[in-house]
């Protein structure tokens, strides 16, 4: 990965090294890592067995709106989640400078984590971890739609170009209809969109645009 900036080589490297670390550890099954750091609903405490017969104990944790976005749920899901990092995080970390990148890439994470948490607190009320960097991935694409709006994209299954505008908004309402309506249960549709609202606030306050202004304009 020599040619990707230090920040977003490093998110690649700690997101595999984390699920080899759950795969070393069979997590699917003991829920090793899920126990402590996936992100788990509001609420108290729940106790129940996993694999093998151990009783364990899992419920919210504060830390747990970071880590949950360095866990993945198998190879598929974080294959994709890091193709999407290593297209768009080294050309929105040189746009954005290391510094205000990892402010937006955790901030992005972190609105997803508290999007998905009130969605399960108020809609679904199931006791399940979400975990993946898709929120922050979201907020990723939010970003290069936004600043790069005339660049072309494409879908793996549809390679058809279209400009990067169009693929933000059209993805961003497939997810919205596919969280509204439930289908793809077991996908966190509604903290994929949470990742794009975080973004968006992010770069409209970067380009004073908010009643809240930055003490200096960052992007035009």
């Amino acid at each position: 990965m020599p040619n990707l900036p230090p920040v977003t080589r490093n998110l690649l490297i700690a997101n595999v090294l984390v699920f080899a670390l759950q795969l070393f550890l069979h997590d699917v099954d003991t829920l090793a890592l899920s126990r402590y750091f996936a992100l788990w609903p509001l609420g108290p405490d729940v106790t129940g067995a996993v694999a093998g017969g151990q009783v364990i104990t899992v419920g919210f944790r504060f830390w747990q709106v970071v880590t949950y976005a360095f866990m993945h749920g198998g190879y598929t899901h974080i294959l994709f989640n890091m193709m999407a990092l290593y297209m768009f995080g080294g050309v929105i970390e040189r746009t954005f400078g290391a510094r205000n990148f990892t402010v937006y890439y955790f901030v992005c994470a972190v609105i997803a984590a508290v999007a998905q948490l009130l969605v399960v607190k108020f809609f679904t009320h199931g006791v399940y971890p979400t975990i993946g960097a898709s929120g922050a991935i979201f907020g990723l694409l939010l970003a290069f739609g936004m600043l790069y709006p005339k660049e072309k994209v494409f879908l793996i299954f549809l390679p058809i170009p279209m400009p990067a505008w169009l693929f933000v908004i059209g993805y961003a309402a497939v997810e919205l209809v596919l969280g509204v309506t439930g289908t793809q249960a077991g996908v966190a549709h509604f903290a994929h969109l949470g990742g794009m609202v975080g973004g968006y606030v992010m770069i409209q306050y970067w380009r004073g645009r908010l009643p809240l202004k930055p003490k200096r304009q960052l992007l035009r």
